[in-house]
């Protein structure tokens, strides 16, 4: 029997291992990096270990230093999350090498499937060895790990040398194998795919499918169980497909078999040798315990013949701290405050206060919901996440309401194309005009009702907003009277202003407004704004041309040549940042001559840094 169980991973899944430990009477050892060092995985765990620096090269990418901390601890199994080593069968024999227990299925099974390249193989589908005009478009995939990390769309020839080169970089910085290959790019497909769990004694589940189609730069957003809409046949063949491709390797474990189906037809993607990110719809949908099952396994136990029956539909969303309207450009600072509705699952690797940093995947948190029906379960999570109190960096989390509230996602038409296809409508910015107002009132709470040092009125008072959601500044104007806080807005009338709620009435309708500061910034409801100075000091100008950093990362590439004085072309990548374990893409905004370069390889930027500046070319 486990006794003590190390998870090599941080954040979220170390968390959800850990909380089924605590469950299953199983002490836990957490690893963490130095900027992880007070993050909540390590301090949830019995005991932590240090792994010495930053990057996840450094970190939670060194096998060796993770093995060393099992047993240091006096840990007797390892589990690893999902990202990182998960699908590394070097790691996984070394753990066993150890005398410790894995939890995941064997490294010669790690190795038939992790490999997407060797798994196409055993199926006997063969990826592309040369690329004409004819197989465009294409799509540059790493062979090992995912996340959508080392994956590249590429539609035009002359693209393909330079997107092979930035995929290899991010493969290897994500997962320390820089092996990538090339298949067909289909399009207008939906992403499906079965989850397993299998024992040693021959028994393989399918736990059902999800549709996980939603997804921005081939990382899932949304994701739901069952996939709805397929017909019955091709559910049951999709269930055949992925117990065959367990059973050829003696699979051990929880496991995922991923297609992309399109005009009925499924295509073979990858299997996934480790727990996924979306596990939890399975769960709420099957009422089981994946990583109980995981740790059950490993100890020997053998699964029931059949799986417990479905019940209802789930749906995930996850949170990011991301900014969808830019580029889908990762955010960093403090985490205030994070908090959804009861009724919901939220699974988390922060809590309120921590520091958002640069070296790790955006995402906050996964919210779940589960109903009878998927019709509820799209409403009950769209309506919770509405209502969470989100107070932080730039999150995706108006996106993810919406996108659950669109009439192609309700009525189960989406696509793997459904971002690049309505991002516009969900991003754009949908103000509160009375937010300002209310955070003016509750900032006045308290003060005198009086003006000067005679008893008369005061005169109406002013203050300024800028709303972070589109840049927009606003002047919200209120008066203290002795009857107390009135608005300078017709129509409105003050109910209820105190510091955390201010209630107005507004055609006879009264609203709430909570409201919450953290120094400038004011959140009211869902509204982020930032509080103006009476007189704000002028802006530092800068001279036409700059290209700044869009975010906080290490710069990891300059294009080659790249020069003062060298001429560049409107489009023209420039510098390559890594932040968040993606590569960004840094371009020239026209055609002109380069005047300035700040950027080189391994210099640490932060948001809004000058990296170069492009001198626009006049018309002659």
């Amino acid at each position: 029997m486990i006794t003590s169980l190390l998870v090599a991973n941080r954040g979220e899944i170390a968390c959800r291992v850990f909380r089924t430990c605590r469950e299953s009477g199983i002490r836990t050892v957490a690893v963490h990096s130095d900027p992880d060092e007070n993050a909540p995985h390590a301090r949830v765990a019995d005991a932590s270990v240090r792994l010495p620096g930053a990057t996840p090269a450094e970190t939670y990418l060194r096998g060796d230093l993770i093995v060393k901390a099992a047993l240091d601890a006096g840990a007797d199994a390892v589990h690893p999350g999902y990202g990182f080593l998960s699908e590394n069968a070097d790691f996984a024999r070394a753990v066993l090498d150890a005398g410790l227990t894995w939890i995941g299925p064997s490294p010669e099974a790690i190795e038939a499937m992790a490999s997407k390249t060797r798994a196409k193989e055993l199926l006997g589908i063969e990826p592309l060895r040369e690329v004409t005009e004819a197989d465009l478009p294409v799509l540059v995939k790493a062979a090992a790990g995912g996340g959508g990390r080392g994956m590249r769309v590429v539609r035009d020839l002359a693209d393909l040398d330079a997107e092979l080169a930035g995929a290899r970089s991010e493969a290897l910085s994500a997962f320390g194998d820089g092996e990538v290959f090339v298949e067909p790019y289909v399009e207008g497909g939906r992403h499906v795919e079965v989850q397993i769990m299998a024992d040693a004694h021959g028994t393989v589940w399918p736990l059902g499918t999800r549709d996980c189609s939603l997804q921005r730069r081939h990382q899932k957003v949304i994701e739901e169980a069952p996939a709805p809409g397929l017909a019955p046949g091709l559910t049951e063949e999709l269930y055949g497909l992925a117990v065959r491709a367990a059973r050829a390797v003696g699979y051990v474990g929880a496991g995922t078999v991923e297609f992309l189906v399109a005009d009925g037809t499924a295509h073979f993607l990858e299997m996934n040798t480790r727990l996924q990110v979306e596990h939890p719809v399975t769960e709420a949908v099957f009422g089981v315990d994946l990583v109980a099952l995981q740790i059950r396994v490993a100890e020997g136990a053998a699964l029931e013949k059949d799986p417990p029956p479905a019940r209802g539909h789930a749906v995930e969303a996850r949170l990011y701290a991301e900014d969808p309207a830019n580029g889908w450009a990762p955010q960093t600072g403090t985490l205030h405050r994070l908090a959804v509705p009861d009724g919901v699952r939220l699974d988390t690797g922060y809590t309120d206060g921590d520091l958002i940093g640069v070296h790790y995947d955006p995402m906050l948190a996964k919210a779940v919901a589960h109903a009878p029906t998927r019709a509820e379960a799209l409403r009950r999570l769209a309506g919770a996440l509405e209502r969470a109190a989100v107070h932080g960096p730039v999150t995706n989390r108006e996106l993810l309401v919406r996108s659950l509230r669109h009439p192609e996602f309700t009525a189960a038409r989406m696509d793997t194309g459904f971002y690049g296809r309505h991002l516009a409508e969900l991003t754009g910015a949908a103000p509160d005009p009375y937010a300002p107002l209310a955070a003016a009132l509750a900032d006045a709470h308290g003060r005198s009702r009086f003006g000067g040092w005679r008893n008369v009125p005061s005169q109406p008072q002013t203050r300024r907003y800028r709303d972070e959601a589109t840049g927009d500044e606003h002047e919200a104007r209120y008066r203290h009277t002795r009857t107390g806080l009135t608005a300078e807005a017709e129509g409105v009338r003050v109910v209820r202003a105190d510091a955390s709620l201010v209630v107005l009435e507004v055609g006879g309708v009264r609203r709430r407004f909570e409201v919450s500061r953290y120094g400038d910034r004011v959140y009211v409801n869902a509204a982020a704004l930032t509080a103006l100075p009476r007189f704000p000091d002028p802006a530092a100008q800068r001279a036409p041309g700059s290209l700044l950093a869009p975010m906080p990362g290490t710069v990891v590439r300059v294009a080659e040549g790249l020069a003062v004085g060298a001429a560049v072309t409107a489009g023209q990548p420039l510098v390559w940042l890594e932040a968040m374990k993606m590569e960004h893409r840094i371009s020239a905004p026209a055609s002109g001559t380069l005047t300035a370069l700040h950027a080189a390889p391994g210099h640490q930027v932060e948001v809004g840094s000058l990296l170069a500046v492009v001198q626009e070319d006049q018309p002659v």
